[in-house]
């Protein structure tokens, strides 16, 4: 089953989500389909850059992402805070922390949401537990993300089979709906994944939680080239991605690399908001820089190297 980048009509969207119904398709593309069709003309690989909102402060996440942005990042998940982060390793699970400790909640994110699109229009997605979500209300999750101009969204630990409504609520408003494919998928689980996802589809490179790892593992270009059999929607691999020189192979594997953890680390060493932003800055610019100069997708042959 094949899949492409898709955005939807309000007008019609609306209809069908009130009579159930799959969201009508937009002629429009959206920021996400844009941006990869754009990495797509270069021939290459998209940088994505995971900041936890709140962490230390919204408005020091502002900063931060901004930051980003300039420096290169193509993509930002922005996550939201859960007090049980089951899925993330101890970097980010002391982020969500802080930033709940701050007062920072899904409202407030969408705030933040509001103000970063006045300053950049980098494609934005909200990276969320699912619990949150449906604690707003589904509908009004999905109308408030998409006024305050958000591009998509990831419910980590939300599954396809389950998604029905919360698909309908999102892509009735042009949001992208992105879901985590993981190597113990089945074919027929992937099949599923891929029909769900929209913009994107996120590739976990391990089995486990987030965090930063010495190497990429050796079968994930054979997982990602049995993804590719269920969809034409471009591949974003995450988890344990936080070097260059895993950067640098996995524009012969897939269309993003994900970023989060390492980037959160230099956020939790800052002494200060400001060298926070300049921190996670730099480092953007090394992993972009090693996504230009890195292997191409039209490469054959591979090898996986450790951390340098």
């Amino acid at each position: 089953m094949s899949n492409s980048p898709t955005s939807k009509s309000s007008g019609e969207n609306v209809a069908s989500a009130r009579a159930g119904a799959r969201p009508a398709t937009e002629k429009h593309a959206g920021r996400i389909e844009r941006k990869f069709r754009a990495l797509a003309d270069a021939g290459e690989l998209g940088l994505i850059a995971y900041i936890t909102a709140g962490d230390p402060s919204l408005e020091a996440s502002a900063k931060i992402i901004v930051a980003a942005a300039e420096a290169g990042a193509d993509i930002i998940e922005i996550g939201v805070p859960f007090s049980d982060p089951v899925a993330d390793g101890p970097i980010i699970q002391r982020a969500s922390e802080r930033a709940l400790r701050s007062g920072t909640t899904l409202a407030g994110v969408l705030e933040l949401v509001r103000n970063l699109r006045t300053r950049t229009d980098v494609p934005l997605v909200l990276f969320s537990y699912f619990n949150p979500l449906l604690q707003m209300g589904l509908e009004k999750f999905a109308e408030a993300a998409a006024s305050a101009g958000a591009d998509g969204a990831l419910a980590t630990d939300l599954t396809p089979e389950e998604a029905g409504e919360y698909r309908t609520a999102l892509q009735g408003r042009g949001l992208d709906t992105i879901f985590l494919a993981a190597p113990t998928s089945t074919d027929e689980r992937l099949a599923r994944i891929a029909e769900a996802s929209t913009g994107f589809l996120y590739l976990v490179s391990r089995t486990g939680v987030t965090g930063t790892r010495e190497a990429l593992p050796e079968g994930l270009p054979a997982l990602a080239r049995r993804i590719r059999k269920f969809t034409t929607l471009p591949i974003a691999v995450g988890f344990g991605i936080s070097a260059p020189s895993h950067v640098s192979v996995l524009g012969g594997i897939a269309d993003a690399a994900v970023v989060g953890s390492a980037l959160v680390a230099e956020v939790e060493k800052a002494a200060s908001p400001d060298a926070a932003a300049i921190a996670v800055a730099a480092l953007v610019r090394v992993l972009k820089n090693a996504a230009r100069s890195g292997i191409s997708r039209r490469s054959n042959t591979l090898e996986i190297p450790a951390a340098e």
